[in-house]
């Protein structure tokens, strides 16, 4: 039987971010994941310059040969208007202030570069409790497992820090490169990303142009009905004339929870949950790339400071220096306002909200997007 120290389950950031942050450390790391990299994954796909300086990526060396699409402003309305030229607003900083990427190259890199012994194609078929650490699919002894699976992982799963109902945000996206004609009938501006906001607040949907590639799609709350949202939105870009042509590629669905909403256990004997498979996504925008390098990041720390000693009292820390990053949840204003509100006065009030300039560059963009107010790790 093939034995390691640390098993980390799903090769995405979560996953690439903690095993690089415990190189150098000894440690024997392995990554075990189910596709082979690279691999096409659902996802907006824009990370801030704290995340480069993280994982100290250099901007200028990583966009050789891959693409790196500068972010300098942000587009943003409501789909409850008919017209996306007139009510919406433009907020732009003049400076690069986050990027776009494509997941396909982006986890690909940051796996190859994680300095773990990789085992793709893999998928965690069993896992069991022995001798104070871990038999994975009846052939890896692992002392530590760590689920880096994103939502539907299965470490979250088999050791059922899962629930059975999870309030999770529901979205549709797609994102395909577009040929000439499509070029010539996209009024999306690469550095400047579309985001509108449905009526009732629950939910948005975005246009993202990264070079040649266009990704369009929708997130919501509410799980009811999500294709009618998406379709709606389709339509609302085409009668705005945003796009003036049909999305061609099929819109895949993705499910995932936001931090302070999700009820899982990341920390037991022997087991930790990064990532999505904590449910870390931001509570406001939903965005998961940054959370999930930072909790990797800091499951690291967590895994040196118990010295080897992984019990679920040891293992404490990391659950702590969670909260120390991301705060308790309900302590935000809006989450606070929507327990005393009806829905139908915060649908009001927040559409009235979006169109102030004001708040839309301090608290949309700044705080729920960029999290320009939290330093890197």
């Amino acid at each position: 039987m093939d034995a390691c120290d640390v098993l980390i389950v799903g090769g995405g950031p979560a996953g690439s971010a903690c095993a690089w942050g415990l190189g150098n450390s000894g440690l024997d790391v392995r990554i075990l994941d189910k596709q082979r990299f690279p691999r096409d994954k659902v996802c907006g796909g824009w990370i801030t310059p704290a995340v480069l300086n993280e994982l100290g990526i250099d901007p200028a060396e990583y966009a050789r040969g891959r693409l790196l699409q500068p972010i300098t402003g942000f587009r943003t309305g409501s789909i409850a208007h008919k017209d996306a030229g007139g009510p919406a607003i433009e907020t732009d900083y003049n400076r690069t202030v986050s990027y776009g990427i494509r997941r396909r190259e982006f986890d690909e890199y940051l796996l190859r570069r994680s300095g773990a012994r990789l085992l793709e194609g893999v998928t965690l078929a069993s896992l069991q409790r022995a001798d104070g650490g871990w038999i994975v699919n009846e052939q890896i002894r692992t002392r530590l497992v760590v689920g880096a699976g994103g939502h539907f992982c299965p470490v979250a799963k088999l050791t059922r820090a899962k629930r059975a109902r999870e309030n999770a945000v529901v979205a549709q996206e797609a994102e395909f490169e577009m040929d000439e004609r499509q070029r010539a009938g996209c009024r999306i501006r690469p550095e400047i990303p579309e985001l509108y906001f449905c009526a009732d607040i629950k939910g948005y949907g975005w246009c993202f142009r990264k070079q040649n590639f266009l990704n369009i799609g929708l997130g919501r709350m509410d799980q009811h009905r999500l294709s009618e949202h998406v379709a709606a939105f389709v339509r609302f870009l085409q009668a705005a004339g945003r796009i003036t042509f049909d999305v061609p590629a099929a819109l895949l669905g993705h499910a995932y929870l936001l931090y302070g909403v999700s009820e899982r256990q990341p920390v037991d004997d022997g087991m930790l949950l990064i990532g999505d498979a904590a449910g870390l996504a931001y509570k406001q925008s939903g965005e998961g790339i940054r959370p999930a390098i930072e909790s990797g990041l800091l499951a690291a720390q967590a895994i040196l400071a118990a010295e080897g000693n992984y019990s679920g009292a040891a293992l404490q820390r990391y659950e702590a220096l969670l909260q120390k990053r991301f705060g308790t949840s309900g302590q935000d204003w809006a989450s606070k306002a929507g327990q005393l509100l009806p829905s139908a006065w915060m649908g009001a009030v927040g559409r009235r909200l979006l169109g102030a300039r004001w708040f839309v560059r301090d608290v949309v963009i700044d705080r729920w997007f960029l999290h320009a107010n939290e330093p890197s790790l």
